[in-house]
């Protein structure tokens, strides 16, 4: 990863900081993570464990999703505590295609990067979709994932302060 994406996301997190609402705050988390992998949508899942589901507190283009903890690739990523990376997800058997019927978009390739809390627990996932030119890779991984790390604070203040 080079200096210049670093100093990208340092600079992004003080503007970050800056917002006080998580209404506020995503849609710049995910304007920013499409601009530093080139992606053309950002999801940002957020994990009820109590109610055993994920459900988007932003999604581009498409309405609000709410799936099982246990479904899909982002259902993996809070399973696996791991990113998952997807270049083919019409051959996978863990890709919700009908989310694209329903849509009708079209998703090419996938990263999904979990988010953790204080307590290391995954509290959320930044899900990328179609990478512009080609397909996602592990520099891309890297990226996301020191990007996550960085957005966490953030996220994880914004859900305490939702429950109050």
């Amino acid at each position: 990863m080079s200096l210049e994406i670093y100093k990208r996301i340092a600079d992004f997190g003080k503007r970050l900081s800056a917002l006080e609402h998580i209404e506020e705050a995503l849609p710049s988390i995910s304007e920013e993570a499409k601009a530093i992998v080139n992606a053309e949508r950002c999801s940002i899942f957020i994990v009820d464990q109590n109610g055993g589901m994920l459900w988007t507190k932003l999604s581009d283009g498409i309405g609000r999703i709410a799936i099982g903890i246990d479904s899909g690739i982002v259902g993996e990523t809070v399973r696996s505590k791991t990113t998952q990376l997807v270049n083919h997800p019409y051959e996978d058997g863990r890709f919700l295609a009908k989310i694209d019927e329903k849509s009708g978009f079209v998703t090419r390739n996938i990263l999904a990067v979990p988010i953790f809390n204080s307590r290391q627990e995954v509290i959320g996932v930044i899900q990328m979709l179609n990478k512009y030119n080609g397909d996602f890779n592990e520099k891309d991984e890297g990226i996301m994932s020191f990007f996550a790390n960085y957005v966490s604070g953030t996220l994880e203040l914004a859900l305490l302060m939702e429950k109050k």
